[in-house]
């Protein structure tokens, strides 16, 4: 067994000392038609599969900590990767990756990516936005420049819009339906209408049906330790380019466990093919629930990268950090768990 995994790990580290020098040109698309994005989330995905707390929303209240030295080394293009919820979008909005691709473990999640992208391609600015997500009337004072924490204090004190929000749901599903053509099956609805009628019951301020969350409001006006909200909704130009993503089919949610057979593989294929590579991959504190670490290695090992590819990852500390994605030295210990 020990010269199976140091034969492994050899060979992965042989992979990511060339992964550079086997890019091409990148080829990444400007734009993914429907039945591309769809077939990548059909076709990428794996099964559902279990996870042990309700997450609906981040619960990590340190995630902007590390977007200024993230920052501090310039990237162009490639790929973001990540998992779970809304986070994603605020690392996206800063990144400005050419594609970008979100996991999760849970078909919800899919499915809850797929709610926000109809939204996002209702609302022409964030006070339409949080209308819509939360299925409220925006407050008459406020307009599309108006500050975040602005936008967020008058929708705290506006009620639920009970009369839309089945108004609401016609329009988000008939975007995925009807627009997009979006194969969805009967339960895949009934899941969507039940995450935004959550959304609209919980409001801007607490979501206590999410495992620890702050709060809407609260992550969205959080900063980072300068005093600098990095946040989707911060500014026009973040929550413009996150639209505009969405617009043409570029932040694409999957189906997927990240010691899985398919997911991860299937999209680092696809980034090689088009000479791509993986810029940051936001991985929160999935390692905390790995076993099958051999798999999950290899997952990692068959992701494209260079020298400047970050994970991003958040620990039960409250902490979160930046690890580079080049060479196996991190999983050297993970074989002994």
């Amino acid at each position: 067994m020990k010269l199976i995994l140091t034969t492994l790990l050899v060979a992965l580290v042989a992979i990511f000392s060339t992964s550079s020098a086997l890019h091409s040109a990148e080829t990444l698309p400007a734009q993914l038609s429907d039945a591309e994005y769809w077939q990548m989330i059909s076709g990428f995905s794996e099964p559902s599969g279990y996870f042990q707390y309700p997450i609906i929303t981040s619960n990590e209240i340190s995630y902007q900590s590390v977007l200024p030295a993230l920052m501090r080394t310039p990237r162009s293009g490639g790929a973001y990767l990540g998992v779970g919820p809304e986070q994603n979008f605020t690392y996206i909005a800063a990144l400005r990756p050419r594609i970008a691709f979100i996991f999760d473990i849970r078909r919800d999640m899919m499915l809850e990516h797929l709610m926000y992208k109809s939204i996002f391609e209702m609302s022409a600015n964030r006070v339409e936005f949080v209308a819509n997500l939360f299925s409220r009337k925006a407050p008459a004072q406020l307009s599309a420049d108006s500050p975040v924490e602005i936008i967020f204090q008058a929708f705290s004190r506006v009620p639920v819009d009970t009369a839309g929000i089945d108004e609401h749901l016609k329009e988000i599903l008939d975007r995925l339906k009807t627009k997009h053509h979006f194969a969805l099956s009967a339960d895949d609805e009934r899941q969507i209408r039940a995450i935004y009628r959550l959304f609209a019951r919980e409001g801007v301020i607490s979501f206590n049906s999410s495992f620890r969350s702050p709060g809407y409001a609260a992550l969205m006006t959080m900063t980072d330790n300068s005093g600098k909200n990095w946040s989707y909704l911060a500014t026009k130009d973040s929550y413009d380019r996150i639209r505009a993503m969405h617009q043409q089919n570029l932040i694409v949610p999957i189906v997927g466990d990240f010691a899985g057979p398919k997911a991860i593989r299937a999209v680092g294929q696809y980034l090689k093919d088009h000479g791509s590579t993986v810029h940051a991959f936001y991985i929160s504190n999935v390692e905390d629930y790995i076993r099958a670490w051999q798999q999950y290695a290899g997952n990692i090992g068959a992701l494209p990268v260079d020298t400047s590819s970050v994970f991003i990852v958040w620990s039960t500390a409250g902490m979160t950090t930046l690890s580079s994605m080049n060479g196996f030295a991190r999983y050297q210990g993970s074989y002994r768990r």
